[in-house]
């Protein structure tokens, strides 16, 4: 979802904001005006503005005064210093001090457009690109849990392809964290500094998904009020991940077929190609081999974005990371909820790993959030989640239950490795022996 822009226009002469206020609210931005640098902060401060104009010529609080203000109450914030030919050197003093571009009066209305539309498509990568690495620290140890096999594979594969500029396809469940991985790609590659942007080709129809993806011109279709870039422009120097790849018309297919091809993309209702140079990061629940037989998927595209191939395992099939998991997302529950847990009894966590998981990590995550609120103890019990586990599905491995009591006894004694090892009856070595063999490190 595209992040909100709020503009706010700050300059002393009535004409010059009304006239930008008209010019940008006409292109479908949110726009407020300030005289002076103490209404712009009362507004920055009421209002949360993210795109600011500022002339740097103004009776009382000047412009350098008032971006040194902003900076204070919105580091995050962007501001376009407007001037006035004289004041170019001050304005150039402005950019080193943090500004964003500077302007020259009188302005050319297209030119501040394109420079505003270009803030404004910043300053929303950023602002997703920041949830995306929250969303990252916070989903951590989904992958980085490598007590299984499998993730082991997962990881050494992804180490092993980040630093190509190589087409990755990620395929897997739903729910196992195939964003994740495309993140983890995009974080050790050389384009990590560079945008990573995110469209999930199975919510949009067939024209919505054409515009999201190659934008398009003013006046391209009814709505269009704007000139739009999409993702692809968007992803320019990073990576572009598209999720539920399989989804894509076949129309679709063959123009992003095109783009590989060429490096180059023609917005909805234009002319003139523009240069694009990203890398291609995909993922599917669906089995692309057989829509390609069916006639369903084109095999040249599938040939083209299936160069390196990253199978993510289902839950079910690396039950020795479900301990980690379920302690993290008890610990991260437990914290926004401020309720005091310790763990889960032998049982709960036999429960867990007993239990296949046919929603994977996110079924196990709503799982251990719902018996939180449920739990009435200091321990979530297995009663406490809202599933049953029918004594033929408890074949677990011996391997995953001694992983789950270690964890267990460890958190009990606050990961003193000494006093766990008293209540597991074993010498620290041992302890420490096991604790390498399962993954399992000190919080």
């Amino acid at each position: 979802m595209t992040t909100p822009v709020r503009i706010l226009v700050v300059d002393d002469e009535q004409h010059v904001r009304n006239s930008l206020a008209t010019w940008f609210r006409e292109e479908g931005y949110d726009v407020s005006v300030a005289a002076g640098g103490k209404e712009a902060l009362a507004t920055l401060t009421r209002e949360g503005t993210n795109i600011l104009l500022v002339d740097i010529k103004m009776p009382g609080m000047d412009g350098l005064e008032l971006q040194h203000k902003v900076r204070e109450l919105a580091p995050d914030a962007t501001i376009i210093i407007m001037t006035a030919y004289a004041s170019v050197e001050t304005a150039v003093q402005a950019l080193k001090d943090g500004a964003y571009d500077y302007i020259v009066k009188p302005f050319d209305p297209e030119s501040v457009s394109r420079l505003v539309r270009k803030a404004a498509e910043r300053y929303s990568l950023l602002a997703e690109n920041r949830s995306l690495r929250e969303r990252l620290a916070g989903a951590t140890p989904t992958m980085v849990t490598s007590g299984s096999p499998a993730m082991a594979k997962v990881l050494e594969l992804v180490e092993q392809v980040a630093p190509a500029d190589t087409s990755v396809l990620i395929t897997g469940e739903s729910g196992t964290g195939k964003e994740l991985v495309a993140h983890l790609i995009h974080a050790k590659s050389s384009r990590r500094f560079g945008p990573f942007v995110v469209e999930n080709c199975g919510a949009l129809a067939e024209g919505v998904l054409e515009s999201e993806l190659f934008g398009h011109e003013r006046g391209a279709f009814t709505g269009a009020v704007a000139r739009r870039r999409g993702k692809i422009e968007l992803a320019d120097e990073g990576t572009l991940f598209l999720d539920e790849i399989g989804d894509v018309p076949p129309k679709v297919q063959v123009d992003l077929l095109r783009v590989l091809q060429d490096r180059l993309i023609t917005r909805v209702g234009g002319n003139t190609p523009t240069p694009v140079n990203f890398r291609l990061v995909t993922a599917t629940h669906r089995d692309l081999e057989a829509e390609v037989a069916a006639g369903r998927f084109r095999d040249d595209f599938y040939l083209r974005i299936n160069v390196f191939t990253i199978p993510l395992p289902p839950l079910r099939e690396r039950p020795e990371d479900i301990p980690a998991l379920a302690e993290h997302f008890l610990q991260h529950f437990t914290t926004q909820m401020n309720r005091r847990i310790s763990g889960f009894t032998p049982e709960a966590m036999a429960a867990l790993v007993a239990y296949p998981w046919p929603g994977n990590v996110r079924e196990l995550q709503n799982a251990i959030e719902r018996a939180i609120v449920m739990c009435k103890g200091e321990r979530i019990e297995a009663n406490n989640f809202p599933f049953a586990v029918p004594p033929a599905a408890a074949d677990v491995s011996l391997s995953a239950m001694e992983a789950a009591h270690i964890r267990q006894v460890l958190a009990a004694n606050s990961y003193n490795v000494a006093q766990a090892a008293r209540a597991l009856d074993i010498d620290r070595v041992t302890l420490y022996n096991k604790m390498k063999k399962y993954g399992i490190e000190r919080p």
